[in-house]
């Protein structure tokens, strides 16, 4: 329980800081205002994070508390592991009801109109778009069985973590083709247009291939 409270409070706090990295225009001219709920002048509370900031400082703080504790780490990541998918359902479902994270206008039969006033709105106006949010909130429920699934045929602790951080940099790689993302999200690297969210999802995944070849070495050594 105390990791937990680590984590949510590590998770908010990681997520704020990758966005305020990525939109630093915003707030070079203020810096203050990265934290400051009274800082818009329009409304109280602080609008904009980013997942994966999320996610590393999570990892950061997980790993740094359990070292201290000299707790298993892999056992309890493994643990925790299967529950990041129902966090996603849930916080997509929360993205899809305030507007944010919307996806970019297409003609496929689900596609949907966001309201007037609304923040896809003032994007796209009356196009019909991805329901990106839609796509996630659905991602994460099929994540959390699939892992919830291996994780009780594992030969090694460590696998169920590797193999959702496998999974989710895969997602999150395709997703970024339907989703919207301010001009400061995109960059051109030998005439190909990327997020800077698919570079994070290459680099996730060969973490997580790398984390499952050595723990899977390691059990294999210990075995014999």
């Amino acid at each position: 329980m105390n990791l937990a409270f680590l984590l949510i409070l590590s998770g908010i706090i990681g997520a704020r800081i990758f966005f305020v990295i990525f939109h630093w225009p915003d707030f070079s001219a203020n810096p203050l205002n990265a934290f400051n709920p009274f800082g818009s002048g329009e409304q109280i509370g602080i609008a904009g994070l980013n997942l994966y900031g999320g996610i590393l400082l999570a990892i950061v703080t997980a790993v740094t508390y359990l070292r201290i504790k000299k707790q298993s780490l892999w056992k309890v990541l493994d643990i925790a592991a299967p529950a990041v998918g129902i966090g996603l359902f849930l916080t997509r479902i929360g993205c899809f009801l305030n507007g944010c994270c919307f996806g970019t206008p297409t003609d496929l039969p689900w596609c949907m109109h966001f309201p007037e006033n609304s923040i896809p709105f003032y994007q796209y106006g009356y196009e019909c778009l991805h329901p990106a949010q839609l796509y996630s909130s659905l991602y994460g429920v099929v994540l959390f069985l699939l892992l919830h699934h291996f994780d009780k045929r594992k030969s090694f602790y460590g696998f169920t973590l590797a193999l959702l951080l496998m999974i989710e940099a895969v997602f999150r790689y395709l997703i970024e083709y339907v989703r919207y993302y301010e001009a400061e999200m995109v960059t051109t690297l030998g005439g190909v247009t990327f997020t800077y969210n698919h570079l994070i999802a290459i680099g996730l995944f060969l973490f997580g291939l790398m984390l499952m070849l050595v723990l899977r070495g390691r059990n294999l050594v210990e075995r014999h």
